[in-house]
C-alpha cells in the first residue's frame, strides 16, 4: 500500500514538472539569446559577441582584389589542408608547390564564382576545394583526354613533351583490375583524396616546361606561360620568346582576370608563402 502511495506521488511529481515546462515554453521563459550560428558556435569552442562580415562579400558595392574575396578565402584554406599531399606530388615530380598551386587557384575561383549556391552552401562552411566530377576532373579540372595525353608522353620517350624517366612509374596501372577508364576517373575525382589531382597537373607543367626546354626557352619559373598553357591545353602549347598571358576569362571580386594572370598573380605575390614559397 506504501509502495502504491510513493508511485502516485512520483507520478504526479512528474506531471507537474511537465506542466512546469510547458507553461514556460508557452511564455518564451526558456529561450535563449544569440543567433543559431552563435549556438552552433559554442560547440566549436568559437563564439564570439560578433559574427564578422566575410571579406569583400558584396562585390555589387565594392570592387576588390581576387586575395580579398570569400572564394579566396576558402581557396587558401583548402590548399593549406592539402598541403602535405602537394609537397610529396612536388617532392616526386620536381615541379615547384607554388607552381602547382597556381594551377590550381584560378581554376577554383572559376568553379566557386561559376556556382555560387553551391559554394555558399557547402564549400564556404567546410573551407574544402571542390573536386570537379564531369568533364573536367579534380581540383584543377583536368579533363579525362588531357590526362590520358600526359599518361601517353610519359610513356614515350620520343614526345616533345617527354618529362624523363620515372615520371610513369608514378602513375602505374600495376595490380589494378578496374578498367582503366573507370580507375583513372576515379582517380581524378575523388573527393577526399586529391593526390592523383595534383600528380597529373604537377605532369601535365613538367611534360610543357619540357617541351619549351627542348625548345630553347625555360618557362619554370614563369607563371604566366605555364598557368596559360595548362588552360589551353596540349595543342596551344608553341614554344616561343615571349608567351603571354591568357585563357578563361575569370569574374571574381568584380573584377576580370584571364587565367593564366590569375595564377600568375598568386604565383608573385605573399600570399601562403610560408606554406608555398616562391
Amino acid at each position: 500500500m506504501v509502495a502504491l502511495k510513493v508511485l502516485v506521488v512520483i507520478f504526479a511529481l512528474i506531471g507537474v514538472a511537465f506542466t512546469g515546462v510547458y507553461v514556460a515554453m508557452q511564455f518564451g521563459l526558456l529561450n535563449v539569446a544569440g543567433s543559431i550560428a552563435e549556438r552552433n558556435a559554442f560547440f566549436t569552442g568559437s563564439a564570439t559577441s560578433t559574427i564578422p562580415a566575410q571579406p569583400c562579400a558584396d562585390v555589387t558595392q565594392k570592387v576588390c582584389t581576387w586575395s580579398a574575396t570569400p572564394e579566396w578565402e576558402v581557396i587558401s584554406g583548402g590548399l593549406t589542408k592539402d598541403a602535405p599531399v602537394i609537397a610529396k606530388v612536388s617532392q616526386q615530380t620536381g615541379v615547384s608547390q607554388r607552381m602547382i598551386v597556381s594551377v590550381v587557384v584560378p581554376e577554383q575561383t572559376r568553379f566557386f564564382t561559376s556556382n555560387r549556391e553551391v559554394f555558399k552552401r557547402y564549400f564556404e562552411p567546410l573551407k574544402i576545394l571542390g573536386s570537379m566530377s564531369q568533364f573536367s576532373l579534380g581540383v584543377s579540372g583536368i579533363k579525362e583526354e588531357t590526362a590520358i595525353q600526359i599518361e601517353n608522353q610519359a610513356n614515350d620517350p620520343t614526345s616533345p613533351f617527354y618529362p624523363g624517366p620515372g615520371m610513369a612509374a608514378l602513375f602505374s596501372y600495376n595490380g589494378t583490375t578496374t578498367p582503366h577508364d573507370t580507375a583513372l576517373f576515379n582517380r581524378l575525382s575523388d573527393p577526399k583524396d586529391h593526390y592523383y589531382s595534383y600528380l597529373y597537373t604537377a605532369l601535365y607543367i613538367k611534360e610543357v616546361e619540357a617541351q619549351w626546354s627542348k625548345a630553347g626557352f625555360d618557362i619554370s619559373q614563369n607563371p604566366e606561360a605555364v598557368v596559360t598553357l595548362f588552360n589551353i591545353g596540349f595543342q596551344g602549347s608553341h614554344p616561343n620568346g615571349q608567351p603571354q598571358a591568357a585563357g578563361a576569362v575569370i569574374d571574381t571580386g568584380g573584377q576580370q582576370y584571364v587565367y593564366g594572370q590569375l595564377g600568375a598573380d598568386f604565383y608573385h605575390s605573399n600570399e601562403l608563402t610560408d606554406i608555398f614559397p616562391k
